[in-house]
């Protein structure tokens, strides 16, 4: 399994969009944001330590959305959720980078 993703991998991909997600689910909809989401589900699905400790419900929501399933796809059509996934994850990845957790640099 390869060691990539990690945690800085996420985090200087959302630095080249914004410098904080936390809101980023209320700014309008914009190329940035959905190019944004499609590069986080392509990285969601890379299989690496770091990914298989995020909650399971990231990965799955890119592997469905990637693979065209109705429901999700139709889902992540509206703004609103497919910014809260991003805020979520930038939240989740951010805190676990900074306070540790499942998941720290050595992959444990």
């Amino acid at each position: 399994m390869q060691q990539k993703p990690d945690a800085d991998d996420y985090l200087a991909l959302f630095g080249r969009y914004k410098a904080d997600f936390g809101d980023v689910y209320m700014d309008p909809e914009d190329e940035r944001f959905r190019l944004l989401f499609d590069q986080i589900c392509r990285i969601l699905t890379q299989p690496s330590p770091f990914n298989l400790a995020l909650p399971e419900q990231f990965r799955t929501t890119a592997f469905r959305y990637l693979e065209g399933d109705p429901h999700t796809v139709a889902h992540m059509t509206t703004i609103e959720n497919r910014h809260f996934m991003l805020s979520d994850l930038f939240d989740y990845v951010h805190l676990v980078n900074t306070m540790g957790g499942r998941w720290d640099q050595r992959g444990r």
